[in-house]
């Protein structure tokens, strides 16, 4: 018999369009010959499966479940494309968890963690992980921008804590520009992390688990034509994404090895993807993604391809992981 998959997407944020992009990427290419497709669209008004015919039907949040014509549908598990709350903050994992229902990502406490990069960032620096230096400023701090400038120097970035796709983040090159870029940053949320420019090489890295192993995935550097990897950079075709870097071997052996160790220390699970910056031969930890796009134009996808992994088996691995979890 098969499985009923629901396919999680949407969100309560800036970055819910992105999501159901990933969903309908998942929805497409996941084996139907296998799994009964349910998408289930998430936002702060409503939670709806959307049939082929684009028709809703609510989704009772007592038991996580659907009716269509009279038949009560159950999930044997979900798979969550939902970036930004609730989907990678925790707040889904921990739901499904109560329920007992598999997932496709890592346990809330994880998903809490790894969404927030102040937090994440702390305790990895004290396992020997490098990273910029940081500043921390919450909604009705006092600016000082003077200090500001000291800890962290000039140019810098201010990013809103809890928040991707580059929403919420902004390149300062002045100090005077400092507030303006703040205020942007406290548009979606209320705590910032302002942290030292790294001049240096970008790269991204997925670890997924694949066929009963964690795997490692082709390394991509990330050049971006605009002043740094933004949203046009990352949805708009502003940047180029090379895979496999052109970085050395030992290079890609070191950041392959680094991704790997913050996968384990942080006992992570499902499809993850780190960023760093490689700054004097020494990759920097910028942040690690959870819930990664699975848009045509994301990366983790496109570093499944570059390790002979067709999209369909990379999306049937995680539910197969899941429901052996």
């Amino acid at each position: 018999m098969k499985k009923n998959i629901a396919i999680l997407m949407g969100g309560y944020t800036s970055e819910a369009a992105i999501s159901l992009k990933s969903g309908e990427v998942v929805y497409r290419n996941m084996d139907r010959n296998t799994y009964r497709l349910f998408r289930i669209q998430i936002s702060k008004d409503k939670w709806v499966y959307v049939d082929d015919n684009e028709e809703e039907f609510p989704v009772d949040r007592h038991d996580f479940s659907i009716t269509q014509q009279g038949e009560k549908i159950r999930f044997d598990a979900a798979f969550i494309t939902i970036h930004g709350s609730p989907g990678e903050d925790g707040y889904i994992q921990a739901y499904l968890d109560l329920l007992g229902i598999p997932h496709t990502a890592c346990n809330f406490y994880q998903a809490a963690l790894t969404y927030n990069k102040r937090d994440c960032l702390s305790v990895l620096k004290a396992y020997g992980i490098p990273c910029a230096t940081s500043y921390y400023l919450n909604k009705g701090d006092e600016i000082k921008t003077g200090e500001i400038k000291e800890k962290v120097g000039m140019p810098c970035f201010v990013k809103a804590n809890k928040a991707g796709s580059s929403f919420g983040i902004s390149k300062v090159h002045r100090e005077e520009d400092l507030r303006q870029a703040i205020a942007h940053s406290f548009e979606e949320d209320d705590e910032i992390i302002i942290e030292s420019f790294l001049d240096g090489t970008e790269v991204s890295v997925g670890v997924i688990p694949y066929k009963g192993s964690i795997k490692v995935l082709p390394i991509t550097e990330i050049v971006t034509e605009n002043d740094f990897f933004d949203y046009n950079a990352k949805y708009e075709g502003q940047s180029q994404e090379i895979t496999p870097a052109r970085i050395s071997d030992e290079m890609t052996e070191k950041i392959s090895e680094m991704a790997h160790r913050i996968y384990s220390i942080l006992k992570l699970k499902g499809f993850a993807r780190s960023e760093f910056i490689i700054v004097n031969d020494i990759p920097h930890l910028l942040e690690i993604n959870t819930v990664p796009g699975l848009t045509a134009e994301s990366i983790l996808p496109r570093q499944a391809a570059a390790a002979d992994i067709p999209i369909a088996a990379l999306f049937n691995s995680a539910i197969e992981e899941a429901l052996k979890r």
